[in-house]
């Protein structure tokens, strides 16, 4: 295998990207602490009309970005990743505050609860009551509630088509589009190549991603569930449009294109992107990189092409 990554990502990699979750000793608490005091709000972030903390009556806490628009603008969901288990609201303010501007969008972050204290079903449980929120008109005459799209990183990209497949599965608020950056449809036991090829050394490893769905899944028989992992789904049909963009040196890589194929073949319309030389995180972790500005101009051009009804 020919290694050409991103001169940024090599030298992010060299200085042992922070967010590289260990498959132990950790706890996934001690984890969690390790990671937030690895992370630090950059410097220098966009400036949008507002940004507002509120807790729904369920108790989940969402986070809206307003860019500054006269009119009400549509509704971008957007969930964070960390194997599920990890992460927060706080961890996407650059991706977020650019594509609430670059888009016209109200950005609306959910902080789920985290396993393995509240395992599955409890995340896509409260995006997808976020979703009912918004189209309850929850956020307020400043959002559009009958325009709402999702999205999200890793186990947020995996959270964005379920809350898709349960709205559809439940006659719930219809959504626009999803959007599926390095996401998670299947398990490391699933035998995709990706998962060989960049086991170790690339940011994100296999051995992670094993904790995480340790930490995730309470019985092993829910591994079959496809409100857990999409992939195992027997009807993908009726989702919304999709972009889908990976990573070229991510475990994940595979999976999130395969589901892109099985997407399409079901008739959903799907723009897959490969991001080249790029590493797992490259969207709203690693905002240094060169390729995070271009991604969340990626995202924030489907939306708007989304929401004026040109896809």
């Amino acid at each position: 295998m020919t290694v050409t990554l991103d001169p940024a990502v090599k030298e992010l990699l060299a200085r042992s990207a922070p967010a590289e979750a260990p498959a132990g000793p950790l706890t996934a608490p001690e984890l969690r602490v390790a990671f937030a005091a690895s992370w630090r709000r950059p410097d220098t972030v966009e400036e949008v009309a507002s940004v507002t903390d509120h807790v729904l009556p369920t108790g989940v806490r969402v986070r809206i970005y307003l860019p500054d628009v006269a009119t009400p603008v549509p509704a971008f969901v957007w969930i964070h990743g960390g194997g599920w288990t990890i992460g927060s609201i706080d961890e996407n303010e650059v991706a977020s505050r650019a594509v609430c501007n670059a888009a016209g969008v109200a950005v609306v972050a959910v902080d789920y609860r985290l396993a393995p204290e509240n395992p599955y079903p409890a995340a896509p449980v409260d995006c997808y009551t976020v979703v009912e929120w918004l189209a309850a008109g929850g956020a307020g005459d400043a959002v559009d509630a009958g325009r709402i799209a999702i999205g999200g990183e890793s186990a947020g990209g995996n959270l964005s088509t379920v809350v898709s497949m349960m709205s559809r599965d439940r006659s719930g608020p219809p959504l626009a589009a999803q959007v599926l950056i390095c996401p998670v449809y299947g398990h490391p036991d699933d035998g995709f190549r990706s998962y060989a090829d960049f086991a170790e050394g690339f940011g994100m490893t296999a051995g992670a991603m094993r904790f995480f769905f340790e930490q995730y899944v309470s019985d092993p028989a829910q591994l079959n569930d496809p409100y857990l992992l999409p992939l195992r789904a027997d009807d993908l049909t009726g989702l919304p449009p999709a972009l889908v963009l990976t990573a070229e040196y991510d475990v994940l890589r595979d999976e999130g294109e395969e589901f892109a194929r099985r997407l399409t073949d079901a008739g959903t319309r799907v723009e897959m992107t490969r991001y080249s030389g790029q590493i797992h995180g490259f969207y709203g972790l690693y905002t240094d990189l060169p390729a995070s500005p271009r991604s969340h101009k990626h995202v924030a051009s489907f939306l708007t092409r989304i929401f004026d009804r040109r896809v």
